[in-house]
């Protein structure tokens, strides 16, 4: 049975081997991030990848390797950084990844655990420029704190990798 939502935002299903959630994308506060994270979901880069770090009351993160932490090359430029839309870091909320450079995510997101505003922009440096929002999870929040509750290791040089791999099964625009 088809899944319905009284949004008339963008909802993205996401399909795991622990169960599923939904996300609400804001593509009115981050319409370039909600642009790009869409044609990844569209394009199926997603389905097959792992949740690779994995931090109890912080973050749960993926989009970009494989279960044996494989890095998949992003298939589109780095983005500009969305995190000064006013949206904020909170629990069930979904931000972009990034390096040290401001705009430089790509496929990478994490879901907040917590309320982590230390995340949220504070100034214009790399260091508080901040993670752009685009979504939140609206329902399945009690599979993404099963993925948190997953045991986790160091492995390739990766810290907080889960021991079992929790792995995307399908990652599809629903609405």
């Amino acid at each position: 049975m088809e899944k319905r939502f009284f949004t008339d935002n963008p909802v993205v299903e996401i399909k795991t081997n622990l169960g599923t959630f939904y996300i609400e994308l804001f593509p009115d506060k981050a319409p370039i991030t909600v642009e790009n994270f869409l044609r990844y979901v569209d394009d199926g880069f997603y389905n097959g990848l792992i949740f690779h770090r994995v931090i109890p009351n912080f973050v749960v993160q993926g989009g970009g390797f494989d279960e044996n932490l494989n890095y998949k090359v992003p298939k589109y430029p780095p983005i500009k950084n969305e995190a000064t839309n006013g949206l904020k870091n909170t629990r069930g909320t979904v931000a972009m990844a990034r390096t040290t450079n401001i705009d430089s995510a790509t496929s990478q997101f994490f879901i907040n655990l917590s309320e982590n505003y230390q995340l949220d922009h504070q100034n214009e440096t790399p260091e508080g420029y901040g993670y752009a929002v685009f979504g939140k999870v609206i329902e399945g929040m009690s599979v993404v704190e099963k993925i948190a509750r997953i045991p986790t290791r160091t492995i390739k040089g990766f810290k907080d990798v889960p021991i079992a791999p929790v792995k995307m099964l399908e990652v599809k625009r629903i609405k």
